[in-house]
């Protein structure tokens, strides 16, 4: 099992498989993964099963959860609970973050 990942890194191999996501670690009570959105995206993303948390890395749009709305730039900490309708949109510059999953995301 990895222990240490770059951000670079993972964005490479992201890229290189032209998905908007890659899982990086899978355990038991947690995934992580990255996921990216380019500059005027739409964020296909729909409910998921678990809790997840997002880390801002780079890029500047708004998130919907429910019926809440508010401005995510880099830096920025955002918590969806199971089951929430959630999504990124007005993306002004590319959207880098980080998502984890509790429990691990079910495919």
């Amino acid at each position: 099992m990895d222990h240490f990942f770059h951000f670079e890194d993972l964005n490479r191999q992201r890229a290189a498989k032209e998905k908007l996501y890659l899982e990086f670690l899978r355990v038991p009570v947690m995934s992580a993964g990255i996921y990216v959105l380019p500059t005027g995206a739409s964020d296909p993303q729909k409910p998921h099963r678990e809790d997840e948390m997002y880390y801002v890395v780079r890029g500047h749009a708004r998130m919907q959860i429910g019926t809440e709305h508010a401005e995510v730039r880099t830096g920025s900490v955002i918590f969806v609970e199971a089951e929430a309708e959630h999504r990124f949109y007005d993306i002004e510059e590319e959207l880098e973050v980080l998502v984890f999953f509790a429990p691990a995301e079910r495919e």
